[in-house]
């Protein structure tokens, strides 16, 4: 069976008091100093090595959030709130509303557009007033209209 740190460094002070080491002498005294650092430092692995798990398990409950949050923002295929599939006739529109009435995407003026940055390929959404020779992706940090 293989020992933790803990175990290994009181089984190395178990060692030097079994050897009768006399702390008056100035070899038992750095011997001890030693084992007290090394004691020391065990301890303080250990309760990082505990933050670490703690923080990790942290990071995976995140993760689940934002997977759940990531899955309800990017894969509604429809801004409205009814429940038929999608029946616009606009190619650009994933909308389930084929009624005149509708307040979601099938309006004429979209407030975004996408655009795919000329530097990275990375695609974008962008406020439809802004200008795209005034983007900059936030991947490459490149203006749009700079020429490479």
């Amino acid at each position: 069976m293989e020992m933790d740190i803990l175990e290994k460094c009181a089984y190395i002070k178990g060692l030097a008091e079994g050897l009768g080491i006399d702390s008056s002498k100035p070899e038992g005294k750095v011997l001890n100093a030693i084992i007290d650092l090394l004691s020391d430092i065990t301890e303080t692995i250990a309760d990082m090595d505990d933050e670490v798990a703690t923080l990790g398990d942290y990071v995976e409950e995140l993760d689940h959030d934002l997977g759940e949050v990531e899955e309800y923002l990017y894969d509604e295929d429809c801004d409205c709130d009814c429940d038929d599939d999608c029946c616009c006739d606009d190619d650009d529109c994933d909308c389930c509303c084929d009624d005149d009435d509708c307040d979601c995407c099938c309006d004429d003026e979209c407030e975004y557009m996408e655009a795919m940055c000329p530097h990275c390929g990375e695609e974008i959404c962008f406020d439809s007033e802004i200008e795209q020779e005034d983007l900059i992706c936030p991947a490459c940090g490149k203006n749009f209209s700079d020429k490479e």
